[in-house]
């Protein structure tokens, strides 16, 4: 379960990121911070954002940079990020061939970036910049792996966004069981080891926090700020949430039997099996003994479908089973995850 914060004064978190040394334990990379922001459509938003993102960042004693992911973008985003990679020397910009999603925009971004510690936020100007220093504070002083935000005063439509993100926040929280205020809140802030142990496909973005539970990551959460969006048009509508169940039972799958698939299909083929037999028994049992007729009985097709479909689950099992093991092996991923080693003086 993720541990949350209220959100501390500006005049209080400066001194304590300030005091992190660029070269500690935590920020030790070729660069201290990434801030990847994945963009579509976001023209008229993007010079501001550029503004707000540096004025927040480069008072502190941090090297960082900022990636700008650009999705496909069918306005003039692509041409003023040229424009502003030539300007601004933190700026790294990813131009993708088309618009493939925010998902892997994200890991294009995360791909291109090199700082030790990342943070993501959107393009839209709604996060605000000025509350990543709070994310990194959190991230030291918790010692988490991941710091989600939490837009504790969210500034969107009450029917169309705020309802359905807090249903849908109930129900992630619950199947996946890492509890936050806001999963659908994309200013988080991450490790650099965290990052590289997930990988991201389809529309998983949504779940991060879910698949860094999976990798044993200890999960924080803050309050942050939101603003109305004043640019451009929403990229989200009532369409996703089919989505959203989708990768859900995805994430949930993975999180109960990404490493023992058998356990799940072989489970439900065990019932199966059973129910189909012991119909079948009875059936015979009828059909020797009292000499009824079950050529038509609708229980014999019960039967028939039941065993049929207990015997497809373990098969599904024992695929599921040699392309776990190829997963692992062919890229060499252990099926742990070990935070640290500790050795005594002795052992050199």
């Amino acid at each position: 379960m993720a541990e949350s914060a209220a959100p501390t004064s500006s005049t209080g978190v400066a001194p304590l990121v300030a005091a992190l040394p660029p070269e500690s334990s935590s920020f030790a990379s070729p660069l201290d911070l990434s801030v990847v922001v994945p963009l579509y459509n976001e023209e008229g938003s993007l010079p501001h954002l550029i503004e707000q993102v540096l004025a927040a960042l480069r008072p502190l004693p941090l090297r960082f940079e900022v990636v700008l992911v650009d999705d496909g973008s069918r306005d003039g985003t692509p041409a003023l990020l040229r424009d502003l990679a030539g300007r601004v020397p933190e700026l790294v910009a990813v131009l993708l061939r088309r618009n493939y999603g925010q998902t892997a925009a994200m890991a294009a971004g995360f791909d291109a970036s090199r700082g030790a510690v990342i943070v993501t936020l959107d393009g839209d100007l709604q996060n605000d910049p000025a509350d990543i220093p709070l994310l990194l504070q959190r991230l030291q002083d918790g010692n988490f792996d991941l710091v989600s935000g939490w837009r504790h005063q969210r500034q969107d439509a009450a029917v169309s966004r705020l309802l359905p993100s807090l249903l849908a926040n109930m129900l992630i929280g619950r199947v996946t069981g890492v509890k936050l205020h806001d999963y659908g809140c994309s200013l988080k802030a991450y490790r650099r080891e965290l990052v590289s142990d997930m990988n991201l496909y389809g529309e998983l973005h949504r779940f991060l926090p879910a698949l860094a539970f999976i990798e044993g990551a200890r999960i924080g959460e803050v309050q942050v700020n939101h603003h109305p969006r004043r640019y451009g048009q929403s990229k989200y509508g009532i369409d996703r949430t089919f989505r959203v169940l989708m990768d859900l039972l995805t994430v949930w799958f993975m999180k109960r039997f990404l490493t023992r698939p058998m356990h799940g299909f072989g489970f439900v083929g065990l019932l199966c099996l059973g129910l189909g037999f012991i119909t079948g028994l009875w059936l015979v049992a009828q059909k020797l003994l009292l000499g009824s007729d079950i050529g038509n009985r609708p229980l014999l097709l019960l039967s028939v479908l039941a065993i049929l479909s207990g015997v497809q689950l373990f098969c599904f099992g024992l695929l599921g089973e040699m392309q776990m093991r190829t997963y692992h092996e062919s890229q060499g991923r252990p099926i742990y995850r070990v935070r640290a080693t500790l050795r005594g003086a002795a052992a050199g």
